[in-house]
């Protein structure tokens, strides 16, 4: 039987929906929308991209946002004064600074200096630190969409062995805290792997839902997985295709076709986790008015 194709797209357009419906009746209710600040500094081209999409968005369910664009070599003060602008702007409830950010800024420091309440990327360490003892917070916005994806698909983790592939700050680490909770949509067995492994298919067989983010082209391959295994396939990695016309082409973390003869069930690469992540984004600053 032919694996079930998550659809990522589909399901964050689902999302969107709904987010633009609560945005509608918040307006309608409460008479005010919810506010998204970005803050890109340089000219990343990869960012400035990002910015740009996470902005269309915000038009499109009907959120207030502001771009606020900064130089290269902008001082570290004048980057956390703004944050501290956005902190104290009522119209503004959630906050985000792109990142990488260049490398005389710490963005630890950075990060720590918004306001818990509008930290809709989930990063600051207050909202780090809820997740892991499971209290209500803000939640990284990819590990959250990876907990929609498996629910709205029919997959929910519930005593079901989760291994997780990677163990970033962004993706590995919170996906794991995340799954492991004591809540619905979670309250699974979780292990957590790495590169450091000296032979990752002793982990991967043993998966009933695997999560890849460990940023490595097709490492995982079908005989890695055991039967009936749920891919859960976080990697964007561009790979030489002189078939394709722009001459390259992204691939996931998991070799796609050797995997889907195994699986139950498996995210594609494009159009799998990485719709999800703006979603959730909207999804978080629609919280965060709430909240208000």
């Amino acid at each position: 039987m032919a694996a079930q194709i998550i659809d990522g797209k589909k399901i964050s357009e689902d999302i969107r929906r709904e987010v633009k419906e609560a945005t509608q009746r918040l307006q309608t209710e409460r008479g005010f929308v919810p506010g998204l600040a970005f803050i890109l500094v340089g000219d990343n081209p990869a960012s400035q991209s990002y910015v740009r999409m996470k902005g269309k968005a915000c038009e499109e369910v009907g959120f207030y946002s502001v771009t606020e664009r900064m130089p290269a070599e902008t001082p570290q003060d004048s980057l956390l004064t703004k944050v501290h602008e956005f902190n104290a702007d009522p119209r503004i409830h959630g906050i985000l600074v792109q990142l990488p950010l260049p490398g005389h800024i710490d963005e630890h420091k950075v990060i720590e200096s918004i306001d818990p309440r509008k930290d809709v990327d989930g990063f600051h360490p207050i909202n780090v630190g809820r997740l892991v003892i499971g209290e209500q917070c803000f939640r990284p916005c990819t590990p959250a969409g990876i907990q929609e994806l498996l629910i709205r698909s029919g997959n929910d983790p519930a005593g079901k062995h989760v291994v997780v592939l990677g163990r970033s700050n962004i993706v590995g680490k919170p996906t794991a805290n995340i799954l492991l909770q004591k809540q619905l949509g979670a309250n699974a067995v979780v292990t957590v792997a790495h590169t450091g492994a000296k032979d990752l298919s002793l982990y991967t067989k043993t998966a009933d839902i695997l999560v890849a983010a460990i940023g490595k082209a097709e490492t995982i391959t079908g005989a890695m997985l055991k039967e009936g295994v749920v891919v859960i396939d976080v990697g964007s990695n561009r790979v030489d295709d002189p078939t394709s016309k722009s001459g390259y082409r992204f691939v996931g973390d998991v070799h796609f076709e050797s995997a889907r003869k195994v699986a139950k069930a498996i995210t594609p690469v494009p159009g799998g986790v990485g719709p999800m992540t703006i979603a959730m984004l909207l999804k978080n600053t629609l919280q965060a008015a709430l909240n208000t």
